[in-house]
């Protein structure tokens, strides 16, 4: 390894050389990495190492990965800056660039992209930042366990570290376990308490297990600290509490109080970054939706459906363009919808063979998401068939519990077109894993059209789970 440190090299924060002579740029740097692990608000801190220093390659390399999906065009620039300079780049400069041309390569290759990755971390083991821009990926793949992989690939040599447990906290979850995500989370918070994800990641705990009130006690004991976080992480936090207050069986308006001043207020702010907000905004009003409530959501399931008809915001992610298809259906925005799902066909065609087997389900979840804004559930039934669980949907970039609104979707569905027997058998397996009231209080309606005697039984325990909840 080139670990000289002489008059144009600098360390970073994790200690490895970074070839320029500009601490400002360097300072930068440190700084970018402090606001990707803190889900800062200032992540374009990171363009500033690259003016401090055109010729650095770490600086480009990452300036390059930060404006991909907003300027492309200078996203190209600064990439083909950092590979002309690559010559007098340090080899972990260049482990860095090659994981991250890798990603941004126009056909790129996931598995191999992760592989990089592994490669990368492997010799450079303390990097923090390309493990959260690899666990991302994996996010984005649905392989929770290779992001599982990757964070124990590095944890011995970073088990002090502030955000590692995090890291190593949610792809637990994601594989169901737990204890041991619950166990994670709560070493981070003893690191740092200020570590939001780590934060997010016991409530999600709390929040699998039923425990609303706890969590929503813990969050807003938080909810200080998340003043100088990105649009999506405070108002994906606020969204995990209204869910609490929703799935508790709270007073609806609490749930919308926080829609409204913790999650919609945030468009107010001039560094915001709308489809952040509109992704946990839509989230949140579906799970009302789902829970007939549409009267009390109606107005403000109109203003999001409104920002839809912008061809600009499609295609921002998968997960938002299918909520954005069940509000545009909804809403009786009908040639909108099938604009956007039109347009979501053409961008499947155009994908490599290997990308479209992956993505196949995740088409017909956008066509099931569609019909179900219309009202056509015999459709819905049709193109998800008959063992659908949204668990295994991750592909569009969502985690179990943002896919928990497409199983009650489901579960909806099935006692609409009179599939009571399967809806009891859906949701008893349900309620074995977390019996939250919804669920109870579906298998009640389904006994009661089934005619069955035991539907009492499921009431009754629908209002012990709610009594021991929020009010």
């Amino acid at each position: 390894m080139d670990g000289g440190i002489d008059a144009t090299t600098r360390s970073d924060r994790w200690g490895y050389p970074v070839r320029t002579a500009s601490d400002a740029c360097i300072a930068a740097i440190d700084a970018y990495y402090d606001q990707v692990l803190a889900y800062g608000r200032d992540r374009a801190v990171i363009l500033r190492a690259a003016r401090h220093d055109p010729s650095c390659v770490l600086a480009n390399a990452l300036s390059a990965h930060f404006l991909a999906g907003k300027d492309p065009a200078e996203s190209s620039r600064l990439l083909g800056a950092a590979s002309d300079s690559l010559d007098n780049a340090t080899p972990y400069e260049g482990a860095v660039f090659g994981a991250i041309s890798c990603l941004m390569a126009y056909d790129r290759d996931d598995d191999l992209a992760v592989d990089r990755h592994f490669e990368l971390l492997k010799e450079f083991p303390k990097d923090l930042l390309s493990l959260k821009r690899a666990q991302t990926l994996c996010f984005y793949m649905g392989r929770p366990d290779l992001s599982l992989n990757l964070v124990q690939e590095v944890l011995v040599y970073n088990k002090d570290q502030s955000y590692i447990y995090g890291m190593l906290s949610f792809p637990l979850l994601e594989l169901g376990r737990m204890a041991d995500a619950e166990g994670a989370a709560r070493k981070g918070l003893g690191i740092n308490s200020c570590d939001l994800w780590s934060q997010h990641n016991l409530c999600h705990v709390l929040q699998y297990e039923c425990h609303f009130e706890e969590a929503v006690k813990f969050m807003e004991t938080c909810s200080s600290t998340w003043n100088s976080c990105s649009s999506f992480m405070y108002t994906h936090n606020w969204w995990h509490v209204a869910v609490c207050y929703l799935e508790g069986d709270s007073p609806l308006d609490k749930v919308l109080e926080v829609y409204d001043h913790c999650i919609w207020k945030e468009l107010e702010r001039s560094d915001a970054e709308p489809a952040e907000v509109y992704v946990n905004a839509l989230a949140l009003l579906m799970r009302i939706y789902v829970r007939d409530h549409m009267h009390h959501i109606a107005e403000r399931l109109m203003l999001l459906a409104n920002v839809f008809k912008d061809e600009s915001m499609w295609h921002v992610e998968w997960h938002l363009d299918v909520l954005a298809l069940w509000a545009l259906a909804s809403t009786k925005e009908t040639s909108k919808a099938e604009g956007l799902l039109k347009s979501i066909k053409s961008r499947f065609s155009l994908m490599s063979w290997k990308k479209q087997q992956k993505m196949q389900s995740a088409i017909r979840l956008a066509e099931a998401i569609y019909e179900y804004g219309r009202g056509n559930f015999q459709i819905v039934f049709d193109l998800l068939g008959p063992d659908f669980d949204a668990t295994g949907f991750k592909m569009i970039g969502a985690s179990d519990e943002q896919l928990d609104v497409f199983n009650e979707v489901w579960y909806i569905v099935l006692l609409n077109i009179g599939q009571f027997s399967k809806v009891i058998g859906e949701v008893k397996k349900q309620v074995c894993k977390r019996g939250a009231p919804f669920l109870w209080q579906l298998l009640e309606k389904a006994y009661s059209m089934e005619g069955r005697s035991d539907a009492p039984l499921a009431g009754e325990r629908a209002k012990v789970l709610e009594a021991a909840s929020l009010k």
